[in-house]
């Protein structure tokens, strides 16, 4: 199958601080790969991509959308500074011209909306409103939905244990800070997972808790 981790019935477990680095067309800005459907510059999607200070990236159209997370530093464009926590969706047909001043590093997804989605999204890190999660010890900023999408923060607190579930539609979770465990494995800050349609498991963490990114109801091949 052409492309990266393009079976999406299977589960795919990524240590991003151990993957090489990919060089971009721009200097100063290089990729790691985490799903793809071609090594073009127009392919579907999903990467962690780092911009090192003073570097830019070429003006580019976003053909079905693009969604980030700063990760570290300040990402930028012609509309304004996403610093580190901000989360930005530019729908189908939008465009810019990004850059770092002082370097930064992003997730990003490319090319993944349904193109009713039109909403442009900022939510910066003052903007967060946690609100109680469904079982005690999570927290939850939630921050986009449509239909059967949804993206979140999930706040853990130490020993916190979510019950077994399914995943409707999969999930994509990204670890920003602490670790996660599940009987699958153990987590730490860095790692992208993805689970498959009806996928399943019973998440917990220990001493230091954790924040994550994470996105359900996407995955249907």
């Amino acid at each position: 199958m052409d492309g990266l981790n393009q079976n999406f019935q299977s589960r795919v477990v990524i240590d991003t601080l151990t993957q090489d680095w990919h060089s971009s067309p721009s200097s100063g800005v290089r990729r790691i790969y985490l799903e793809r459907d071609n090594y073009s510059e127009f392919a579907k999607a999903s990467s962690i991509v780092e911009y090192e200070a003073d570097s830019s990236f070429q003006s580019h159209t976003h053909e079905n959308g693009e969604e980030f997370l700063v990760l570290s530093g300040t990402f930028s464009d012609e509309n304004g500074d996403y610093p580190s926590g901000t989360y930005v969706r530019n729908p189908h047909g939008s465009s810019h011209s990004p850059f770092s001043k002082t370097g930064c590093k992003i997730l990003v997804k490319l090319r993944q909306f349904d193109k009713n989605d039109k909403s442009r999204i900022v939510i910066r890190e003052d903007d967060y409103k946690w609100l109680p999660g469904i079982c005690q010890g999570l927290t939850v900023m939630p921050l986009h939905s449509y239909q059967s999408e949804h993206s979140a923060l999930v706040k853990w607190e130490p020993h916190t244990k979510f019950s077994h579930h399914s995943h409707w539609g999969g999930e994509e979770i990204y670890i920003l800070r602490g670790t996660l465990f599940d009987e699958f494995g153990v987590y730490k800050k860095g790692t992208w997972i993805r689970s498959p349609h009806m996928s399943s498991h019973n998440p917990y963490t220990t001493n230091d808790g954790a924040l994550i990114f994470v996105k359900t109801g996407h995955i249907h091949e």
